[in-house]
């Protein structure tokens, strides 16, 4: 994931992640995503430096599941942005064994990446800290996390995947899709 950060109207490096040490290019991948910025061939980097934890400390090569997260910022009608709101959610049946490991969170320049543009929520608006880069990217620096520097380890939810489809199905614009059941 690649996303170019704002930093008082300047935009700096994103953040990418990944449990391989050794990545000197992050090639454009197409992936499974419900959203038109999303569902892009692209090089996909994070505007936040919690997001990419997440990632990073998810061991998905040894435990299959499916991930349901965000992060994002409010924009008010005068154009302030909230702090962070997080979501982070993965296959029930990956979050009973302990999916994590150590990761890497890579730096990227942000030259080549595009912002994703905010998303209308009721009269404000929601920034999800994404971009998306058309052309391979190099890191410019890389830092090793491991599931004891994640913060919200244990706020990960655990969802049922049949489930979780089926909600994406019926509202596709329902995120996060999360049951309103005890």
């Amino acid at each position: 994931m690649a996303v170019p950060v704002p930093c008082g109207g300047a935009r700096g490096p994103g953040a990418a992640r990944s449990g391989d040490p050794g990545i000197a290019r992050f090639e454009p991948r197409q992936p499974d995503d419900t959203l038109e910025f999303s569902s892009r061939r692209a090089v996909f980097a994070a505007a936040d430096g919690l997001w990419p934890m997440y990632y990073a400390v998810l061991d998905r090569e040894h435990h299959p599941m499916m991930l349901c997260n965000s992060c994002v910022r409010l924009g008010s009608q005068i154009g302030e942005l909230s702090e962070p709101y997080y979501y982070f959610s993965i296959s029930d049946t990956a979050l009973e064994q302990n999916p994590w490991r150590t990761g890497m969170v890579y730096l990227l320049p942000a030259a080549t990446f595009e912002a994703q543009p905010p998303l209308a929520v009721g009269d404000a608006q929601a920034h999800v800290a994404q971009a998306a880069s058309p052309v391979p990217v190099e890191p410019l620096a890389k830092l090793a996390v491991g599931p004891e520097d994640f913060p919200f380890l244990d706020r990960i939810r655990g969802h049922r995947d049949a489930d979780l489809q089926a909600r994406i199905a019926a509202d596709p614009s329902g995120f996060p899709w999360v049951s309103t059941a005890p």
